[in-house]
């Protein structure tokens, strides 16, 4: 009996011997956790879904919203937002379409037909300084008479009279519409940026080289502007062909192209009222009779003196 009761003491040492090299094996090996399958993020994005050119502008029909891992900065989301959009540079096929890419500010602003235009203001000719973006003016322009009214002259009398009625002004010193800085209508402003149909842009520059101008506010709802039907057409600096289409689309541009002379602004050329034309005098002989005793008779005419025997 106490053999056996050994024997299984033995048994049990080994045992628990082996079961202690197990665990220690089993402690050696790294510990491998079970792996999850994660799934990506993905964002809705407004692609191109053919080339878009640059310069033209964006059709709904050539967008389309693709699911990217990524949401690049700028990105749209609805492809109603880029309708009349214009790429500054092409765009290629399946490419996200970013703001970065898009012609904006002052540019999208600016209707078919018009043209942006600076001019230069103090406080005295734009109401003290207190336009802002998106206000409607009058451009009023005043010019001085030149050479006390010489003739030959192209402005023979001072003048002041509406150049342009209800321009919009687009930017006004630093401040545009939708910027972040609203400007300071107590700063410094040099320049005023106005929407000029582009047929106007020739009188506009000439009037500001010649003379001044002077921007009047007015409501937005006046809707008065100027009757052009009102005054003759004036001769452009250079001639226009007989046979231009009247109704071409380009028409503005080509008037535009033709100029306008500071004496058609003025409205002085071909009115003779406005250019005094003063006949030159005549020059009557002045017949002196000099006391020398030889009686020769002295002539003066226009100046020259001749001395004439009697």
């Amino acid at each position: 009996m106490p053999n056996l009761t050994r024997i299984l003491a033995g048994v049990l040492i080994a045992l628990a011997l082996l079961l202690g090299i197990f665990a220690w094996t089993l402690s050696r090996r790294p510990v491998v956790h079970p792996v999850m399958p994660v799934a990506q993020a993905t964002f809705p994005v407004v692609v191109a879904a053919r080339v878009l050119p640059a310069g033209k502008p964006i059709s709904v029909d050539a967008l389309r919203v693709q699911s990217l891992p990524i949401n690049p900065n700028g990105a749209f989301v609805d492809p109603s937002m880029l309708a009349g959009r214009v790429p500054t540079s092409d765009i290629g096929a399946d490419s996200p379409v970013l703001e970065a890419q898009l012609s904006s500010g002052i540019a999208e602003r600016i209707e078919p037909g018009e043209r942006a235009v600076a001019v230069r203001v103090d406080e005295s000719n734009a109401v003290g300084n207190r336009l802002r973006p998106g206000n409607f003016v009058d451009v009023f322009f005043t010019l001085k008479r030149e050479g006390n009214g010489a003739s030959g002259a192209e402005v023979e009398r001072s003048q002041a009279r509406l150049l342009m009625s209800k321009v919009r002004v687009l930017a006004f010193g630093n401040a545009t519409p939708g910027a972040d800085n609203p400007g300071d209508a107590n700063g410094m402003v040099r320049t005023a940026v106005l929407a000029v149909p582009v047929a106007d842009v020739d009188n506009l520059t000439l009037a500001e080289t010649s003379g001044r101008l002077v921007l009047a506010l007015r409501n937005p709802k006046d809707a008065e502007v100027v009757d052009p039907a009102a005054f003759a057409a004036t001769d452009g600096v250079l001639k226009i062909a007989a046979n231009a289409p009247a109704g071409d689309a380009t028409q503005d541009s080509t008037r535009a192209a033709a100029g306008v002379a500071l004496d058609q602004l003025s409205g002085s050329a071909g009115n003779t009222a406005a250019r005094p034309q003063v006949a030159p005098r005549a020059v009557r002989p002045t017949v002196r009779v000099a006391a020398a005793p030889n009686e020769n008779i002295e002539v003066i005419r226009g100046g020259r003196a001749e001395t004439v025997a009697r």
